[in-house]
């Protein structure tokens, strides 16, 4: 509920401070006096554009500021979703700049114009004769039946197998589409795997393919220079290992004078012993080198193969071939599993589409047990308004579509008038009926499920004595469920409030303002006789404003 307002340089209001208390306030005063200015800076509070010449002073800003009191509004889900801090006194403030720049916060917490409507329409519904369009929405009209059927846990468990049924069938359309685009690639994609699956892929083969390939292709070339290096060193002349021999047997002969001829002998020992190595080697090699015509060409050709294929696949080496051909594998793997995939996700659709379809139907089984009460008490409620031959007729199909809320095609029908035809509420009801008809339907809401604050701007224009006075009553037994205001010009409606308050202007050094003020007992009565007999307040006027409010 709202339990407190401050409005700072905002129209004709240059500081207005005022508390609220639960139950049915009334709020009266001359037309002219301000009381759409209250009702404006309402409407910033819960999300309204701002408009700098909404600004008293131009050189200041304007602020307004609300209290809310939402211990039982269970709004916790609300704050979550927009990123706020949850608090059971809320504080809503709105500024206007002078340069035109609007702020908004929420708890101190700065928030966007959205957040705030989406918050806002949660804690205040401002209502007018001209706001009635909600009548006519799907949404509101769902609402109104769905308080009445206690679907609120059903519904929850509907919107969870939607969400996973929609997200299932999103996923299957998606598999249908790549399935449509795989089966083009696919027997591209399966030749150029098996033709890397046949060429045997091993990791290193090239690097020892072309150095096989250069000694097979370089035989004579390296065979003449072994057999050379060969004579060279095997010489019993000059050969390297004869002549190594000879100078290690002269430093023997002297190693026993000096240690530093020891240490050259020791050398010329272990290079001995080194260069009859490589001979040994270079004649292991002389002996092992044949040429081979066959393996070279076996060796080029499978080079070659290697070459195209690296080519082909714009690879660098074997090591990217095989990873190449590891993707392909994974899709034409997953080609091949496309089918049984869609089978099962076909499948589970199914199901959930079979658990949503109980649900839903239970949900409508509800829904159509509780429509001839909410018809009825409709009816009562528009009889005691003034509209004795008001009848509803709501009708609710049952869809083939999956809806957010359920399977259900709902139409409010309504006729005015005995014997008239039975038509939508925006075709067969003027704009004084949808107003009357918005205030019983409010009236039943507020029996089954905790409304925001709603505040009734002039609900009962145009109406008469006896039924504005019935009005007010309907009004003050929906507050004992929820707080309500009513701007009103009827004293009938205005006896009925448990608070009264005033707007009125003033001059003060020659500048108008607006205030707001709370009537006692005795300033209420004078203010009733007021409404009843003008400014000149007669005996009689005061007298009848008395038993008004007894």
């Amino acid at each position: 509920m709202l339990t407190s307002l401050s409005i700072k340089n905002y129209a004709l209001i240059d500081d207005l401070q005022a508390r609220f208390n639960p139950g049915f306030t009334i709020i009266t005063g001359e037309t002219g006096a301000g009381k759409s200015i209250v009702l404006g800076a309402l409407s910033l509070i819960i999300g309204k554009r701002a408009d700098l010449s909404s600004l008293k002073d131009d050189e200041q800003k304007c602020v307004i500021e609300a209290v809310f009191d939402i211990a039982n509004y269970n709004l916790k889900p609300i704050f979550e979703q927009e990123d706020l801090d949850y608090d059971k006194q809320t504080i809503i403030r709105r500024e206007i700049l002078p340069s035109g720049k609007s702020r908004a916060f929420v708890n101190d917490t700065p928030v966007t114009l959205s957040s705030l409507q989406v918050l806002g329409e949660r804690l205040i519904d401002i209502h007018s004769q001209h706001q009635t369009l909600q009548l006519t929405d799907d949404a509101f009209q769902f609402q109104v039946i769905d308080a009445l059927a206690e679907t609120e846990q059903p519904l929850v468990n509907y919107k969870q197998h939607l969400k996973v049924f929609k997200s299932d069938q999103k996923a299957l359309q998606k598999l249908l589409d790549f399935q449509s685009e795989a089966n083009k690639e696919y027997e591209y994609n399966a030749f150029l795997l098996q033709e890397l699956l046949d060429a045997k892929l091993v990791e290193g083969e090239l690097e020892s393919l072309e150095e096989e390939y250069e000694t097979l292709d370089n035989i004579e070339a390296i065979k003449e220079k072994l057999v050379a290096s060969h004579q060279l060193l095997n010489d019993e002349q000059i050969g390297a290992l004869a002549i190594l021999t000879e100078v290690k047997n002269n430093f023997n002969k002297i190693a026993s004078f000096s240690s530093h001829y020891k240490e050259l002998y020791s050398r010329v020992d272990s290079s001995l012993i080194e260069l009859y190595d490589i001979f040994a080697d270079v004649e292991a090699s002389e002996d092992a080198l044949d040429a081979d015509p066959n393996r070279l060409e076996v060796v080029n050709t499978r080079l070659q193969l290697l070459h195209n294929l690296l080519k082909k696949h714009l690879a660098n080496n074997v090591t990217e071939l095989i990873a190449i051909k590891n993707t392909l594998e994974d899709k034409v793997s997953v080609t091949e599993n496309l089918d049984k995939n869609i089978t099962e996700l076909q499948a589970k659709i199914a199901e959930k589409e079979t658990v949503l379809n109980q649900i839903a139907g239970d949900i409508h089984h509800k829904r159509v047990e509780v429509i001839p009460d909410l018809k009825q008490q409709l009816e009562v409620y528009l009889a005691d308004l003034g509209m004795p031959n008001a009848q509803f007729q709501i009708e609710l199909e049952t869809s083939k579509t999956f809806y957010a809320n359920g399977k259900d095609d709902l139409q409010f029908l309504f006729s005015a008038n005995k014997g008239g035809t039975f038509k939508p509420l925006n075709k067969a009801a003027s704009g004084g009926e949808l107003s009357r008809i918005m205030l019983a339907i409010k009236a039943v809401l507020s029996k089954y499920i905790q409304l925001p604050t709603i505040m009734f701007d002039e609900i009962d224009t145009g109406v008469s004595g006896e039924i504005s006075n019935k009005m007010g009553v309907i009004m003050r037994n929906m507050s004992s469920n929820m707080q309500v205001f009513a701007i009103t010009h009827l004293p009938q409606v205005a006896a009925k409030g448990n608070t009264h308050l005033k707007v009125y202007k003033e001059d003060v050094n020659q500048i108008t303002t607006t205030n707001l003020i709370a009537l006692t007992e005795e300033e209420r009565v004078l203010e009733i006789a007021q409404m009843l007999g003008g400014l000149e307040v007669s005996s009689s006027a005061l007298a009848h404003a008395k038993q008004l409010l007894n």
